[in-house]
C-alpha cells in the first residue's frame, strides 16, 4: 500500500510536468506564430505597409474657399469638406481634451503603446471590462484613416492592426509629436461629411478652432468616439453626456483642476451651428455662377510637380469681390 501511495503521487508529479512542458511549448510556438505574422505583414506579402517616404507625402484632399472681400468665408468646393488648421492655430483646449481621452500616454509612446495593449488584453478580453478603452494609439488612428484597412479573411483584424502599428511607428520616426497632434485633427470624421477640426468647429461654434472654450473642445472630441450618436445637433442630450466624460478625463489627467470640471459639466451645450457648403450659405448661386471659370482655371495652370490644379482637392483660396455683410443684407432681403 505505501508503495502504491508513492507512486501515485510520482504519476501525479509526472502529469504536472507534462502539462507544464505542453503550456510552455505551446505558448513558444504562438511567440513564433507571431512573429512569422509580423514579419509577414512588415514584408508586405499581405497587403502592402506605407513606406517612410509615401508617409513623409501624405496629402489629404482639401476644400477650396471662396473668401469675400472683407476676408470672410462663403463657401467651399470639395470632395471632402475640410480645411487646414496648423498647430498654432488650434486651441490648447482642444490638443488637452484629444490627449486626455484618446491617448492618455501620447507624450511618452513612440507610436505603440504597449502599456495599453497589456490592460485592453487583460480587462477588456480577459474580463470582459469594456470601460478599459481601447489600446489604438493616436498615431495609429492615423494609419487607419490615411490607409484604410483591407480584408485578409480569417485574420483580417490582427494583420490590420499590426500594419497600422508598423505604419504608426513609421510615422513617429518621421513627425514629431506636434505634427502628429497636428495631423490627427485635420484628417479625422466628425460626421455630416466634414473632416477636420477647423470646419468642426466652424459649423458646430462658428468659431475658429483657436478660439474653442474647454467645454466646446469636450464637445468636439467627444463626438469623435461615434460621430453620429454624439452629433451635438442630432442628439444634444447624448452630445452633453458625452462632453461631460471628456471632461473627467481631462480632470483625471491634470490638465483642468477638479472645481473647474464640475463648472464646466453644468454648462448648457450652447451650440452655435453653421452650415458653409458648396451650396449653402451667403452666396451659393455666386459660387456656382464662377464655378466654370475656375475649372478652367485649374486645367491651364500646373502644380510644381507639373499636375493641373484641382479645385475640390487642393485647397485653393479664391478671392472675390464680393461683399460678406452687403451680401447677407440683400440676401435677407
Amino acid at each position: 500500500k505505501k508503495k502504491g501511495k508513492v507512486k501515485s503521487r510520482k504519476t501525479g508529479a509526472s502529469g504536472k510536468f507534462r502539462w507544464g512542458r505542453f503550456i510552455l511549448r505551446l505558448f513558444i510556438l504562438g511567440l513564433i506564430l507571431l512573429f512569422l505574422l509580423v514579419f509577414t505583414v512588415y514584408l508586405g506579402f499581405l497587403g502592402k505597409v506605407p513606406s517612410k517616404e509615401e508617409l513623409v507625402r501624405v496629402k489629404t484632399p482639401m476644400a477650396s474657399e471662396v473668401i469675400s472681400s472683407d476676408g470672410k468665408l462663403l463657401g467651399r468646393y470639395y470632395t471632402e469638406n475640410r480645411s487646414y488648421a496648423a498647430y498654432d492655430e488650434i486651441s490648447p483646449n482642444i490638443i488637452h481634451a484629444l490627449v486626455a481621452t484618446e491617448d492618455a500616454r501620447f507624450f511618452k509612446h513612440r507610436g505603440i503603446d504597449e502599456i495599453a495593449l497589456f490592460r485592453v488584453f487583460f480587462k477588456t478580453i480577459l474580463f470582459s471590462d469594456k470601460s478599459s478603452g481601447g489600446g489604438s494609439t493616436l498615431s495609429q488612428q492615423i494609419a487607419k484613416n490615411l490607409f484604410p484597412r483591407k480584408k485578409n479573411g480569417l485574420f483580417q483584424l490582427p494583420v490590420n492592426k499590426i500594419r497600422e502599428a508598423i505604419t504608426a511607428y513609421r510615422l513617429e520616426r518621421i513627425y514629431s509629436k506636434e505634427e502628429i497632434l497636428t495631423l490627427y485633427l485635420n484628417t479625422v470624421p466628425f460626421g455630416e461629411n466634414i473632416f477636420g477640426i477647423e470646419v468642426a468647429a466652424e459649423r458646430f461654434f462658428s468659431k475658429k478652432p483657436a478660439d474653442i472654450t474647454i467645454p466646446e473642445a469636450a464637445v468636439l472630441v467627444g463626438v469623435l468616439k461615434a460621430n453620429n450618436v454624439f452629433n451635438p445637433r442630432l442628439h444634444p442630450d447624448k452630445s452633453v453626456e458625452r462632453r461631460n466624460t471628456v471632461i473627467d478625463q481631462m480632470v483625471r489627467q491634470n490638465f483642468i483642476p477638479e472645481a473647474d470640471g464640475a463648472k464646466y459639466k453644468a454648462q448648457p451645450l450652447d451650440l452655435r451651428y453653421s452650415l458653409i457648403t458648396y451650396n449653402q450659405g451667403p452666396a451659393p448661386y455666386f459660387l456656382e455662377m464662377i464655378r466654370p471659370a475656375l475649372t478652367t482655371w485649374c486645367m491651364n495652370h500646373t502644380k510644381a510637380d507639373g499636375t493641373p490644379y484641382n479645385l475640390y482637392n487642393d485647397g485653393l483660396k479664391i478671392y472675390t469681390t464680393v461683399d460678406y455683410s452687403l451680401q447677407r443684407y440683400a440676401r435677407n432681403a
